[in-house]
């Protein structure tokens, strides 16, 4: 048993002393949360080494892309102005966008040690504030028809979730799940933003509007009023008869001013040259000088 214990401790020792040389790195905080334009450490923490000097990068990796933050040395693109190495190998942004969302990774190497390289990702969330949303609300609707209201932005980090009020007063998820709102037929989707009326009654009456929140802070559209009124069948009706009326003696009043001749055109007023009538007896002899030469038929050669 002792001979066992002892063959088992010799196969280990190499083992520690290549962890003991090995270059290991450690972070406080491998998801860090910030708010847009805020300042943000992305903490990466040499835990052994032996090297005195070793090499640091960071690469961001987003899309499916890599791309150099911090190489040979120098801060790369546009963290030059922006980024600074804190305690030799952590790396801290000074104002971040939502841009910079993506995972970050830093690399030792450490030529000095029996395991030279080791890295370690850290996974950065910007958040962002919701812009106001934009909403549209019907402005009238009848008593029973149906009406969509709707809000969205498209902004906020992460997506922004929804809520209705009417009257300054929030609303239910569904109509049906409050007793105060049992009139009502509604049914809002907090993720979609719409809230959708089965059929409207009077007591929908009211000013909307739409809040969008999310975990970096909150924005309200402006108030829109929507009227539900009432739809008069018969006085539709009524109108309707009066409009047929209306056309019908309008019709029967044109047809009685054309039978009395009203809308016949009338003839030229000026008054048209005729040729006199031949009286009996009178022959006409026409010549190029003379023109017309009358003679009676008792003039006798």
């Amino acid at each position: 048993m002792a001979l066992r214990r002892r063959t088992l401790l010799l196969l280990l020792l190499p083992m520690l002393g290549y962890r003991i040389l090995a270059v290991e790195l450690t972070s406080s905080n491998t998801k860090p949360v910030v708010q847009e334009f805020q300042r943000v450490e992305l903490s990466c923490i040499i835990k052994s080494t032996t090297t005195p000097n070793p090499r640091i990068e960071w690469k961001k990796i987003k899309g499916g892309e890599t791309s150099y933050v911090f190489f040979d040395s120098k801060m790369q693109g546009d963290f030059v102005t922006r980024a600074e190495i804190l305690s030799r190998t952590s790396l801290v942004i000074k104002n971040t966008t939502r841009m910079d969302t993506a995972t970050y990774r830093c690399e030792v190497a450490a030529p000095d040690d029996a395991n030279i390289v080791d890295e370690i990702n850290i996974q950065l969330t910007v958040q962002v504030k919701p812009v106001t949303p934009r909403c549209r609300v019907p402005k009238a609707v009848p008593v029973g028809k149906t009406a969509t209201l709707h809000c969205h932005e498209n902004e906020g980090y992460p997506e922004s979730t929804y809520s209705w009020y009417r009257n300054s007063e929030p609303l239910p998820t569904d109509s049906k799940s409050n007793p105060k709102f049992h009139n009502s037929s509604f049914i809002l989707n907090p993720g979609t933003g719409t809230l959708v009326f089965a059929a409207v009654h009077k007591g929908d009456t009211g000013r909307y509007y739409c809040i969008a929140t999310n975990d970096a802070g909150s924005a309200k559209c402006e108030e829109q009023e929507m009227e539900i009124y009432d739809l008069n069948i018969g006085g539709i009706v009524g109108g309707v008869l009066v409009v047929v009326v209306v056309l019908v003696l309008i019709t029967l009043g044109i047809c009685c001013a054309y039978r009395r001749g009203y809308f016949v055109n009338s003839k030229q007023t000026g008054k048209s040259y005729k040729t006199p009538a031949k009286p009996e007896g009178v022959n006409y002899i026409q010549t190029d000088d003379e023109g017309d030469f009358r003679h009676k038929s008792s003039f006798v050669i």
